[in-house]
């Protein structure tokens, strides 16, 4: 979601593709908020602290942003290329998860 909300917000993304943007991400927000409602709810066991979950959505979208990718784009095109910077974001995604669950979840209990 970061490039495609980063083209929005910095008016990169014009005409067309500004609208084929907006409609991805009025369907990412919406079609799971009908299916929970068609459903009777949705259970999650992420967190109910919504600003840890506001939070770590804009960090995920200004990382994307940085890297010029996403964690998948990288890791599965990447590096099944041999891409050295697909290799480097990769170690450093996988990283920097990790450090965020030993923080967040054992030490300081957010999560």
């Amino acid at each position: 979601m970061g490039l495609i909300g980063g083209g929005l917000v910095d008016r990169s993304a014009t005409g067309t593709v500004a609208k084929e943007r907006l409609a991805f991400l009025a369907g990412l927000f919406l079609i799971p908020a009908v299916a929970a409602l068609a459903m009777g709810g949705a259970s999650t066991y992420v967190t109910s602290n919504w600003a840890v979950l506001i939070i770590a959505g804009l960090f995920v979208g200004l990382g994307t942003r940085i890297a010029n990718g996403c964690t998948s784009g990288h890791g599965v095109c990447g590096i099944s290329r041999l891409s050295l910077r697909g290799i480097v974001a990769t170690v450093f995604y996988i990283g920097a998860g990790g450090l965020t669950v030993v923080v967040f979840k054992h030490l300081l209990g957010v999560i």
